[in-house]
């Protein structure tokens, strides 16, 4: 038996030689396949957030299982890589929702929502440049979606990557209004 411990994955793979070679391995999961991107994040089951990630970065987050990315940046932010094309070529489906001044408004946190709302159970990578956009946008999804105490979500959006206050502020908004 060869015993096998693939890149990224925590658990051990076990490869027995006999007649019909069975083979067993393991997967990474979306989380392990992004642990290189920066304030990468396992939020719920089926979402990992964090920052800017590289072609590198797609390519294990598809060979996880992952099937969407949901990009919260500008389209005319600069950025490392041509992502729309990569994920296209990696056969991604690729949402831009982006979160910038003028955009933070209900609509754009009910776009985000509905998102990811309709990838079911399908793995979602959700990022910006550093992850803040990510954890202003997704905190209300927190309280009104999964139920999350209004501490316990900001805990987890700061966990993500949350650093600004007006980010902050959109996101408890929209939630104080909408749990009423």
């Amino acid at each position: 038996m060869l015993r096998y411990i693939a890149p990224g994955v925590a658990s051990v793979a076990s490869l027995r030689m006999t007649p019909g070679c069975n083979i067993t391995t393991i997967m990474p999961t979306a989380f392990q396949a992004l642990q290189r991107v920066p304030n990468a994040c396992q939020l719920l089951p089926n979402v990992v957030t964090g920052g800017q990630p590289t072609t590198a970065d797609l390519e294990a987050f598809r060979d996880s299982g992952g099937g969407i990315v949901l990009d919260l940046r500008d389209p005319m932010e600069p950025r490392p890589l041509d992502e729309p094309a990569a994920a296209e070529r990696l056969g991604l489906e690729y949402i831009v929702i982006p979160v910038a001044a003028g955009t933070m408004t209900d609509a754009t946190i009910e776009r985000i929502h509905g998102a990811l709302r309709d990838a079911g159970d399908k793995p979602v990578f959700v990022h910006c440049g550093s992850g803040s956009r990510v954890g202003g946008a997704l905190l209300p999804y927190l309280m009104l979606v999964h139920g999350f105490e209004e501490e316990d979500a900001i805990a987890q959006a700061m966990r993500v990557g949350l650093r600004s206050a007006e980010l902050l502020e959109w996101g408890l908004d929209y939630a104080r209004r909408k749990s009423i």
